[in-house]
Order: structure tokens, then C-alpha cells, then sequence
């Protein structure tokens, strides 16, 4: 039996959202999206996929009111009260992965802006609290190899950075 291209089918709460995040480069341009990327070029390159590709995605994350996009000539993308909302999902998938696929060490590290660092829950461990994306930062952890990449999205995650706030710096 031949797999199906859609969820169509699935009456299922998960189903329907791997309708819009699924595919397989959407949580990693999202992903760039929460650490402040926001042109198109910036996502190519840090990404290494195709225009073509990368043109689809955005175009159905806009469609799908993850993101918008502004501005001619070289729009910007940001992510809307929908995309923010991902956040949790994409935290706990990195941490996921952290535990997973790191040896020794991780190589990304988020703190709360002025409190302490996020633990594998989400939570600061000064506060307790979850804070929302923009008052976190993310640090290049003890596990991170900055001989992998020099692209302008990766040498600027070498220091610590705000989400949220455009990267690489213009």
C-alpha cells in the first residue's frame, strides 16, 4: 500500500498539525526564525537548502500564519502569535535531541535573560518560571564545534545571543 501524502484522513490533533509543521525542513526554519533569523538569504545559507525549497516554505508558513513577511525587494520574516506558540515544541525536541545525539556535552545552552539557565522542562533554573522566547538567550554551549560551520547565522551564535532579535547583525 502506497503512503499517503497527507493526514487527510486522521482524526487526530497531531496529525493535523504535522499538516503544517511536518515537512521536513519546516522546524528548522522555524527553528532559525526563534534565533532571529529573518531573510531569506540567511535561511539559505544556514540551512544549505535549495531557493526552490526554501521559497515553498516560507510561502506555506506564511499561508499557514506561522510567519509573515515585510518589506520588498528583500522581505524580512517574522514569526506571528501562532509561530511563538511553537516554541515549548521546539525546546523540548532540542533537548530531545541534546540528550540524544550530543556526546558529553550540549552544544546549545538558553538562559533566562538577568535569571538563570533553562533546564530540560523549559523552566529557569533560578525562577521557575517558563519564559516566553524573547527573554531567553542562546549561548554557545560546552559541546558546540565552531569548526563545522562559518556561514553568518553560525559565527554569530559563537557569542550569546537574544531570540528574537535579528541575526546575523546588519
Amino acid at each position: 500500500m502506497p503512503l499517503g501524502t497527507d493526514y487527510a484522513r486522521q482524526d487526530c490533533s497531531l496529525a493535523r498539525s504535522l499538516e503544517v509543521v511536518g515537512e521536513r525542513w519546516t522546524l528548522l526554519i522555524l527553528r532559525d526564525c526563534f534565533w532571529g533569523v529573518r531573510r531569506f538569504s540567511d535561511l539559505q545559507a544556514h540551512l544549505d537548502i535549495s531557493r526552490a525549497v526554501l521559497s515553498t516554505r516560507l510561502d506555506a508558513l506564511v499561508a499557514d500564519g506561522l510567519l509573515t513577511r515585510s518589506g520588498d525587494g528583500h522581505p524580512e520574516y517574522h514569526l506571528t502569535d501562532d509561530g511563538l506558540a511553537l516554541w515549548p515544541a521546539l525546546y523540548a525536541l532540542t533537548q530531545w535531541g541534546e540528550q540524544r545525539t550530543t556526546p558529553g556535552a550540549p552544544r546549545r545552552v538558553f538562559v533566562h535573560v538577568g535569571c538563570g539557565r533553562l533546564g530540560r522542562d523549559g523552566r529557569c533554573t533560578g525562577c521557575g518560571e517558563s519564559p516566553s522566547p524573547g527573554d531567553l538567550e542562546i549561548h554557545p554551549g560546552p559541546g558546540a564545534d565552531f569548526t563545522v560551520r562559518d556561514d553568518p547565522v553560525s559565527v554569530g551564535l559563537r557569542t550569546p545571543h537574544r531570540l528574537l532579535t535579528p541575526l546575523p547583525a546588519r
